[in-house]
């Protein structure tokens, strides 16, 4: 299982991931609940694999 996210979709989903619980670490419940779902992105922004990038036959990794 190969490497599928490139540096720019990397930075991006690690950025916003991190966003992300920040708020869910920070805020009322309500936001709470939606903010974890940023540990996909930081996840998949750190391992560089994503499993919906696999299914659907996508890459944005340029092997230089």
């Amino acid at each position: 299982m190969g490497q599928n996210i490139g540096g720019f979709d990397r930075a991006v989903r690690i950025c916003i991931g991190s966003l992300m619980v920040a708020i869910a670490l920070f805020s009322s419940f309500e936001l709470a609940i939606w903010g974890w779902i940023g540990a996909l992105p930081l996840a998949s922004g750190i391992v560089r694999r994503c499993p919906a990038y696999s299914l659907l036959g996508i890459s944005t990794y340029r092997n230089d």
